[in-house]
């Protein structure tokens, strides 16, 4: 049997050794769960660097939806929304990083990411009737992430041992609860807590969040379905994420969590891991 070394600290470690990572990382997890018989989920990871004479920053593109209606109109809802918006943002994002020559004609990011979720909203309803669907998109370039956020999906910020909700929920139940009329435990278990007020499909006027934050240096950006945070409390998925080898390990043991909890509903999850420097 052959025998290894430990690593020598004064040897430079290669880009595979996580210490020399100057990339992010990214995991994924797309699954029906236990007690649905078909998947309503989608989403779409895009994500690139570029080495050479000329730096351009690195970019990212993640977008995850979670359909809702009769006669899998929930599903056709998420995946039209889905690539109706990575396309809008691929074009007007990630590809002009690439254009040889500046622009000064470019809209500002959040209105971009705005008006993607806008087109998206105009196609479910004009070729979904009666489908909707959450949608929650992060444009990332560099040292930034922008937010598109619509209806029950989430995304959170994970770093130094702490996990917040950085979305806001658009449901009836979460919008009683800032109004101080149910307490948080009241929320959880409450029978209406999946009903919203704010989706993708729902009518030809949509109101959207979006917000720009810094990159979480040496933490994680987690976007998922209520699939998985319905069933899988934050503290539970802070060990997680922090005990697994890498993203793509840890969005394998959340949906494994959310599928031991019972499945109820499609669990999504998309990690992302930006090294400290």
């Amino acid at each position: 049997m052959a025998k290894t070394a430990p690593l020598d600290p004064h040897v430079p470690a290669g880009e595979s050794d996580p210490r020399a990572r100057r990339h992010a990382v990214i995991g994924t997890a797309n699954a029906v769960g236990v007690e649905r018989s078909h998947n309503e989920d989608a989403l779409v990871v895009l994500s690139g660097n570029f080495a050479g004479q000329e730096s351009l920053p690195d970019s990212g593109l993640y977008v995850i939806a979670d359909g809702m209606g009769g006669q899998r109109s929930g599903e056709v809802a998420s995946s039209l929304s889905v690539r109706t918006v990575a396309r809008r943002l691929t074009e007007q994002t990630v590809l002009r990083l690439f254009d040889l020559e500046p622009r000064e004609d470019l809209n500002p990011l959040q209105d971009l990411v705005r008006h993607a979720l806008e087109e998206a909203n105009q196609t479910v309803v004009s070729r979904v009737p009666g489908g909707g669907t959450t949608l929650t998109a992060a444009v990332v370039l560099g040292e930034q992430m922008t937010i598109g956020h619509v209806g029950d999906s989430r995304a959170y910020v994970i770093r130094n041992g702490e996990t917040k909700v950085i979305t806001r929920d658009h449901s009836l139940v979460e919008r009683l609860r800032e109004l101080g009329q149910l307490t948080e435990e009241e929320a959880a278990s409450h029978p209406q807590r999946n009903v919203l007020y704010r989706a993708i499909g729902q009518g030809a006027n949509l109101e959207v969040d979006v917000f720009t934050l810094p990159v979480p240096r040496g933490g994680y950006l987690l976007m998922c379905s209520d699939g998985l945070w319905g069933v899988v409390t934050d503290p539970e998925i802070l060990r997680i994420v922090a005990d697994a080898r890498d993203p793509q390990h840890a969005c394998d043991e959340l949906v494994r969590a959310a599928n031991s909890a019972g499945g109820p509903d499609n669990i999504t999850a998309v990690l992302v891991h930006f090294p400290s420097e």
